[in-house]
Formats: structure tokens, sequence, C-alpha cells
């Protein structure tokens, strides 16, 4: 069974893209952070804009919490039951955001992962690129902490999605996000149908 995650900046329409491709192929749909009843706490507090300041290295540890138990609470089960699963986020986001956009260093964040994890990687990594101008500019709705952080730490975390795609080639697919969300589905599919096709 396979691991898939669907990466992207805000606003890209990785969500949407996730959740098609799940019901599509019959995948597990899940997300990062709030799939689990611990995770929806950690999301409440990592998203609200309230004004409250969240260090990044909190951002990563709270982020890396929301992981150990979702993968142990919905990932693991369900690939040993047999079903793949796609994930809305994941660890790369924390590479993106707290490692490219806060500046902490990756090695750091790849140790604390590693152990909330349990070595449970993605296989395969969707990254749904659009320039963050175009990805930001789709949000009509009350901006959360990460989407107001500015346009620098927005630019950050694309060239960090950009620099992990172009350093694992096998195992990210990267797919345009301009146009209709049909015409981005079709991307999708194009691009990952081999791996439920065999």
């Amino acid at each position: 069974m396979t691991y898939i995650a669907f990466e992207g900046p805000e606003g890209s329409g990785k969500s949407t893209q996730a959740a098609r491709l799940a019901k599509k192929t019959g995948a597990l749909l899940t997300r990062e952070p709030g799939a689990t009843q611990l995770g929806k706490s950690i999301r409440e507090a990592l998203l609200s804009n309230s004004g409250a300041e969240i260090s990044a290295e909190s951002e990563a540890i709270l982020m890396a919490a929301d992981r150990a138990q979702t993968t142990r609470e919905i990932v693991v089960p369900a690939m040993k039951r047999g079903q793949h699963v796609i994930t809305d986020r994941s660890v790369y986001s924390s590479f993106a955001y707290q490692g490219y956009g806060r500046g902490l260093e990756l090695e750091y964040l790849r140790e604390l992962n590693r152990l909330a994890l349990a070595d449970v990687w993605p296989q395969y990594v969707v990254l749904i690129d659009l320039p963050a101008e175009a990805a930001m500019g789709r949000l009509n709705r009350e901006l959360d902490r990460f989407e107001l952080a500015g346009e620098d730490f927005h630019q950050r975390v694309n060239a960090g999605y950009k620099a992990m795609a172009q350093a694992n080639p096998d195992s990210w697919i990267v797919v345009d996000g301009s146009g209709s969300v049909k015409q981005v589905e079709e991307r999708v599919w194009g691009k990952v149908r081999f791996i439920f096709e065999g």
C-alpha cells in the first residue's frame, strides 16, 4: 500500500486535489494538523490568529505531536488493512514552513520528525505548484496565522518546496496548479495513475 502526501502553498488547491484523488481511488484521506481528537486542539492553537505568540520551535513540536498521533492512530492501521493513504500536508510542510519559512535547521526537523513518524514517511509527494502570490489571491475567507505571515515568508516556503522537489525527483511529483479544478485533477491523475494501476 502507498502513502501519498499532497503539498503546496496556501491557496494552491492541494486540499481539493487530495480529496478528489482519495475519492477516485478509494484511498483513506487524512490531514495535518487536525485529523485526530488531539490534532483538532493542536490545529486550533496553531492556526488561530488571536495574536498569541507561538515560536518557530513550538510550531515544529506541536506539528510533530499531531503527526505522531495521526501516524499511529490513522495512517499505520489503514496501511495494515491494505488501504492506500493520502494526506493533505505532511512532514514536508514542517520542512517548508518551520524550516525554509521560519529558519529552523532542517536536520533538527528531520530528527524531531523521525521519532514522530516512527519511520513511516510518505512514499510519494504531489506538489501542487503555484506561485505564492497567485495562490494567496485565491483565498477569500478570514486568513489564519500562517496565511497572515507575509509575502516574504510565503516566498521562502515556496522556494523550499521547489528545492525539495528538485532534490528528490524520484518521489516528488510536481503538478502545475494553474487553471480549473478539473484541469488540475486531470494533471494529477496523469502523473499518479501508475501508483494505482501498477
